[in-house]
């Protein structure tokens, strides 16, 4: 409730807030009481998360163009809401060039409006509430967005208490608002939030300024003339405790000082506070460790140690542009005919400027609108091809019975995982003097069960087999017109040649060719290192193929499961 009070108190200063709650009594509440806290005229528009174009920046009228003959602009959402708040509904499931969209409308502070004959510059200085209704943790919005928003709350297990109310009126925070301006922040205040962002791993450099935004609003609300300490420790609470990334290591003090004197007696010795001897960024370093939630530093280092947005394998599929099928996203100037569809109001504004000097040529008929040729808009679509992923597995004695059960239950997960994205998984297992096909392309899980219930383990170690065999299949699974990913779990220590023939020399240079046709070939992969330590033998081949090198040596299926997920979806170009 204190994060909603300072939103609106400076909802452009501090950006706005990334809200996690399910829709229900709770998240209302919050959103109510945020809603009674800012001016009654203050715009507080809802954008719902596939929003167009033309609806959230403005565009042509087309109505009103056809009618006076010239371009009219209208205006969009977020001119609209100059001067107050935007509710971006399911904004975990926001698309991507909305959410630039957003972020550059945030940055500039205006709606920078070029396209269909209009030039247009609208101010739209605004806060955004991003709602999010995500249940896994990789389902969130942007981060490019998450990074321009002061308060980061999660109302996802917070019981609904119809005793409690805000703690600030509508008009302490209307006060705090028109005193805003004046509050000073401290001399080092700007230097000791930068410091304490950097002790605990924020590399943003938005963080400090987003946090020095909300510690003057804090001072407002509290009726201060300058940032106090107190202000500056509740901003980095408020700001930091969700952003960090490390904790602090302790330092022990030197004990090469002398004791402190004692006081005299019948002096007693003075109880302040605890913290009065830290400086000011020791202050807020210790202020928000103690906001940080418990479990929030082990979420953030997982398998994959990456703190972007994540993505799901079943997207990670390449998109392709297409004529006639797929998800649309715009029009370009062509002739309709052949598959191609005609983009019947992007036709029309194109032709719409034109009118009045058409209507003035020799032979136009009045009241009928000129179209010609050049005006001609096509739509564009676009198609977002499947991913099969190409297990190839080391089914040899140094690799055998451990890793093929973790294989197996990581192979299933992703199936589960991949069924209703038709998205394919394949298991090539290679052992003694060749390479096997166990599982084609499939999303059929009880086929794969099967499948993986049969996989033998032991033998020699073939390995150059089994990647010319993967990159086989890669192949005609890419002319399919599939993304293709491969992952190779393997100790990288091949004795098996091309040939059949024994000997570790000979083996282990055509394993290095193998993997330098893959990278030629131009397929993602990703080398899972399976030795009980790294060993240099996996690392070379993961260079000569290209692959993202992953050392595993103590890994169950989960795991590995969410590395591949994690390679799927850097995939993407």
């Amino acid at each position: 409730m204190l994060a909603a009070a300072l939103l609106a108190v400076d909802p452009v200063g501090t950006g706005g807030v990334w809200l996690r709650a399910p829709p229900g009594p709770t998240r209302d509440r919050w959103v109510a009481s945020l809603r009674g806290m800012l001016p009654t005229d203050a715009p507080f528009r809802r954008v719902p998360a596939r929003i167009a174009d033309d609806r959230l920046l403005g565009g042509l009228d087309l109505a009103a163009t056809l009618q006076t003959g010239r371009p009219v602009a209208q205006r969009g959402v977020l001119a609209e809401s100059d001067g107050g708040i935007v509710l971006l509904a399911m904004a975990e499931r926001v698309d991507p060039g909305t959410a630039a969209r957003l972020v550059a409308v945030q940055d500039t502070g205006a709606v920078v409006l070029e396209r269909d004959g209009l030039g247009t510059r609208t101010p739209a200085r605004l806060g955004l509430v991003a709602l999010d209704e995500g249940v896994q943790p990789d389902e969130r919005p942007p981060a490019g967005l998450l990074d321009r928003l002061a308060f980061h709350l999660d109302l996802t297990e917070a019981p609904l208490r119809p005793s409690v109310t805000p703690s600030v009126d509508a008009a302490a925070v209307a006060t705090a608002r028109d005193r805003i301006a004046s509050v000073r922040p401290g001399e080092d205040l700007a230097e000791a939030l930068c410091a304490a962002a950097l002790a605990l791993g924020i590399a943003s450099i938005r963080a400090p300024l987003l946090a020095l935004r909300v510690a003057c609003a804090a001072a407002a609300l509290a009726g201060h003339d300058e940032v106090s300490d107190d202000d500056a420790t509740l901003a980095v609470r408020l700001v930091y405790a969700r952003r960090a990334t490390t904790m602090p290591e302790a330092q022990e003090p030197e004990n090469n000082e002398a004791p402190p004197p004692q006081p005299p007696e019948g002096e007693s010795e003075s109880k302040g506070d605890p913290l009065s001897d830290l400086d000011l960024t020791e202050l807020l370093i210790a202020a928000t460790q103690s906001a940080i939630p418990p479990d929030l530093l082990s979420q953030l280092h997982l398998a994959t140690g990456d703190r972007t947005r994540a993505r799901s394998a079943g997207r990670a599929g390449q998109a392709q542009r297409s004529t006639a099928h797929g998800r649309p996203i715009g029009a370009r100037a062509g002739q309709p005919g052949g598959g191609v569809r005609l983009h019947l109001l992007e036709t029309l504004k194109a032709a719409a400027p034109w009118q009045r000097l058409r209507a003035a040529e020799p032979g136009a008929l009045p009241g009928r609108i000129a179209i010609r040729r050049d005006d001609f808009r096509t739509t564009v679509y676009r198609q977002r091809r499947g991913t099969t992923t190409i297990f190839i597995v080391d089914a040899s004695g140094s690799a055998a019975l451990q890793r093929l059960a973790e294989t197996k239950g990581a192979v299933e997960q992703l199936l589960a995982d991949c069924y209703v994205r038709r998205d394919k998984v394949a298991l090539i297992a290679f052992r003694g003097s060749g390479a096997e096909l166990l599982l084609p392309p499939t999303n059929a899980l009880a086929r794969a069960r099967r499948s993986l219930a049969g996989l033998p383990g032991g033998g020699a170690t073939p390995l150059a087999s089994g990647i010319e065999a993967a990159l086989t299949l890669a192949d005609t699974v890419a002319r399919s017109g599939q993304t293709v990913l491969l992952t190779l779990l393997t100790d990288g220590r091949a004795n098996i040649a091309r040939d059949g023939t024994p000997g570790r020399p000979a083996a282990e240079a055509d394993a290095l060719a193998a993997a330098a046709r893959v990278r030629a070939a131009g397929f993602s992969a990703l080398l899972v290192d399976t030795s009980p330590r790294p060993h240099p033998s996996a690392q070379r081949l993961a260079a000569a193929m290209g692959a993202h090198y992953v050392p595993l040596p103590h890994v169950d299926a989960a795991m590995l499961s969410r590395v591949v997920r994690a390679t799927a979806a850097q995939a993407q170009p």
